[in-house]
């Protein structure tokens, strides 16, 4: 079975200061004192206008983002290519409102797709719904588009022509997109948003991916139900698998509102799901494709093991592995140099922009147990080497 404990290949794309940046950010970030504190002082700085962009660009964001453009991001994408990774390009906005701010975000995610049409290092693109539609709209169609007022009616319209726009564009460039997943009480709106895509542009091969979370207890149940319907009507299904982000926020509203959690009892519970997901996808391979999103090193050697025992090439272009930028490094720089598929997330934005998705990835790696001190001592094991081989 594969191995990720080969530091001289994790890091092989990291500078000996590239890997002292990231030791003190995982050290920061292992504690959660100082990352509450972090974030406390980030917000301040920039509602004050303290001149703090510089040492931002130069510390957690260039350890997690790709650039402020995609044109600053290619380089990025260039030097992880070098090693076998390929490149997401993720346009990390949040919380726009605007029906301007919406139809900009919209030509910016064709422009990352139109990347791709002429980037073999750049397999995929990708979008999250709430990037191009009010929160509120997806909130109140989701229990069915029927009995809508005429002011949500028209939103929820034109959210289905943008959505259609990023999709057919993705068809035309035959650059597969990724719907990511978000809160379950507005998941409905978005899985038949990606149904009706599918049906429509999925009909050669899986163009359009949409994303289930395994921490929700309902999800291996959808994947085989997706699977089966795509299978009785003649397309293909996409399916990026994740474990899932919003754990701590579904229980709360759930507790808050006196319904079951849609999340499993614990971690095994999930980690058992994601296995049997990704077992799922390998028995219908004739129909379905998956992007195996997972910083998780067992369920990333047992897919790797799956695929050697079933007979599956390591280059199958049904099969991807993929990390976030700036993590897990030794999880995709291994598979790589195994060849198999594996890309990294690169998200990309506007410093101030981005800022709320890298103080959430904060609180994620503050929160995932083990996942930090893993990093760390695996960082901690390259700069010894790399000193004692001097």
């Amino acid at each position: 079975m594969i191995s990720f404990d080969n530091t001289e290949i994790a890091f092989s794309g990291k500078s000996s200061k590239d890997l002292r940046r990231a030791y003190w950010l995982f050290k920061i970030v292992a504690n959660p004192t100082m990352v509450s504190f972090g974030k406390w002082a980030t917000n301040f700085a920039i509602k004050t206008h303290l001149p703090i962009k510089g040492m931002i660009k130069a510390t957690i964001f260039k350890q997690f983002c790709g650039g402020e453009s995609i044109t600053e991001s290619l380089k990025t994408s260039n030097q992880l290519a070098e090693y076998g990774v390929k490149t997401i390009l993720d346009y990390s906005i949040e919380g726009k409102t605007e029906e301007k701010d919406f139809d900009q975000t919209v030509a910016e995610i064709i422009a990352t797709i139109e990347q791709g049409k002429s980037n073999e290092n750049i397999p995929f693109a990708v979008f999250k719904v709430t990037g191009i539609c009010l929160f509120s709209v997806l909130e109140k169609v989701n229990n069915g588009i029927g009995n809508l007022d005429s002011e949500t009616q028209e939103q929820y319209n034109k959210l289905h022509h943008r959505v259609d726009q990023i999709c057919g564009a993705a068809f035309k460039a035959n650059v597969p997109v990724f719907i990511d997943a978000e809160e379950t009480w507005i998941q409905d709106s978005i899985d038949r948003l990606a149904k009706e895509m599918s049906l429509k542009y999925n009909k050669e091969k899986a163009i359009v991916f949409n994303t289930a979370q395994l921490y929700r207890h309902d999800r291996l149940a959808f994947i085989k139900s997706e699977i089966e319907h795509a299978r009785t009507n003649n397309y293909f299904f996409g399916v990026k698998l994740v474990r899932g982000a919003y754990m701590e926020k579904e229980r709360e509203r759930a507790e808050k509102k006196g319904y079951p959690s849609p999340i499993q009892p614990n971690k095994a519970a999930s980690d058992r799901d994601y296995d049997l997901a990704v077992e799922t996808v390998l028995d219908n391979l004739d129909v379905t494709s998956a992007c195996v999103g997972t910083h998780n090193e067992e369920s990333s050697a047992k897919l790797a093991q799956q695929m050697i025992d079933r007979g599956i090439d390591k280059n199958d272009p049904r099969i991807y592995f993929a990390q976030l930028l700036g993590m897990s490094d030794h999880i995709s720089y291994n598979l790589s140099h195994h060849k198999y598929n594996v890309a990294k997330y690169v998200p990309y934005g506007p410093i101030k922009e981005v800022l709320p998705y890298l103080l959430r990835r904060a609180d994620e790696n503050t929160s995932v147990a083990g996942q930090t001190t893993r990093e760390l001592s695996l960082i901690i094991k390259e700069r010894a080497r790399r000193k004692s081989s001097i």
